[in-house]
């Protein structure tokens, strides 16, 4: 997913979902349910609130409803515990209060939280949404005690406007410019640009770049019959060549020799002074409320 709003889909009569990753990583996204992340094994950078995040085994952060963030493990072998759950179960704390820092710094005991949650949501017992639910907001009445809280701010409207840009960008990748963007955002060419590069850790250039070959990659996929030429204009390339070249970069294939099962990576979320190791981006989903054992 590129930058756009995710929607969670959970167990029927029931707002929580949990799970675990091996390896995770996404791209930059956000959505209107809470997410807690806890390190189990290995460790992760978790890009939020204009910050990189390191958790290390036995750490947790909490994403507020809304915040805009991205994930990657740091080793193949790293496991995560992921609980998401709608806002709504902890409506009178959210309302109130947030976390000074999304990165927690005292240890809670998540996994056995998790593993009640788990167990709750896998054997469905009858009013099994709303025993989640209190099991959810239990783990979160310990967090907001132990951590230091401050009063609940407004809402950002350069990030809602941010959140607005991405979306357009999206759809209107093509014919996007550098120009059009700052317009849109109502900054001048410098701030824009520390603005763009501070939200989504990379720069707007190499953005747009990676949304134009995401969709080049799904037309050249889908079987359309298009040609390189009409494929390079659609995506909003200024030259045959000029697409060739940034292809390759972020893909490591020329667009001719794409292999038929090629997923882009999130490398746009890299900067070019780290190596890219393709194996780090086998995200796999190990354990589930919708696979666990009842």
């Amino acid at each position: 997913m590129i930058a756009k709003r995710e929607i969670w889909t959970y167990p029927e009569q029931a707002k929580v979902w949990a799970g675990k990753y091996r390896n995770s990583h996404n791209l930059l996204h956000w959505h209107y349910d809470c997410e807690f992340i806890y390190a189990e094994h290995g460790s992760l950078d978790v890009f939020c609130e204009k910050k990189k995040h390191t958790l290390c085994e036995g750490e947790a952060l909490f994403l507020d409803s809304g915040q805009i963030h991205y994930q990657r493990a740091r080793e193949p072998d790293t496991v995560l515990i992921v609980i998401v759950f709608d806002s709504a179960v902890v409506r009178p704390i959210l309302d109130k209060w947030q976390l000074a820092s999304p990165k927690l710094y005292n240890r809670y005991p998540i996994p056995q939280h998790y593993a009640r949650i788990l167990r709750i949501l896998s054997e469905q017992q009858p009013f099994y949404g709303e025993e989640a639910a209190c099991a959810v907001a239990e783990m979160m009445i310990d967090v907001f005690r132990g951590e230091q809280c401050v009063h609940r701010l407004g809402s950002d409207r350069a990030e809602e406007a941010f959140k607005r840009l991405l979306e357009d960008v999206q759809e209107r990748y093509a014919e996007y410019t550098f120009d059009e963007a700052v317009r849109f955002m109502g900054m001048s060419d410098a701030y824009f640009s520390r603005y763009f590069k501070a939200m989504a850790g990379t720069t707007f250039s190499q953005y747009l770049s990676f949304v134009r070959t995401d969709n080049a990659v799904r037309m050249l996929l889908s079987g359309s019959g298009m040609t390189m030429t009409e494929i390079s204009e659609a995506c909003g390339f200024p030259t045959i060549r000029s697409f060739n070249r940034v292809f390759r970069e972020l893909t490591g294939h020329s667009p001719s020799r794409l292999p038929k099962d090629y997923v882009l990576s999130e490398k746009y979320t890299l900067s070019s002074e780290e190596a890219f190791d393709p194996t780090l981006y086998d995200c796999e989903l190990i354990e589930s409320c919708d696979t666990a054992a009842t």
